[in-house]
């Protein structure tokens, strides 16, 4: 089961780059880059931490697909 992601949309509607967004939440641009292109599921601190720097909730960047899906 794949996570559906909004880091990228919410990231862009913020006008941060990938790499704003890695130093504040103190990981690397490439880190950024896999979970937004759905390649790295990160921790539940590192959700949580991206929500916290995006200023949303961890369920406004992650969600699961329905169970149809």
């Amino acid at each position: 089961m794949k996570l559906i992601v909004h880091v990228t949309e919410i990231r862009k509607a913020k006008g941060l780059t990938q790499a704003d967004l890695a130093k504040l939440a103190n990981v690397s641009r490439k880190t950024i880059n896999t979970i937004e292109n759905n390649v790295f599921v990160p921790s539940t601190i590192l959700a949580l931490t991206l929500a916290k720097v995006l200023d949303v909730s961890v369920q406004d960047l992650f969600e699961l697909p329905d169970k149809d899906s």
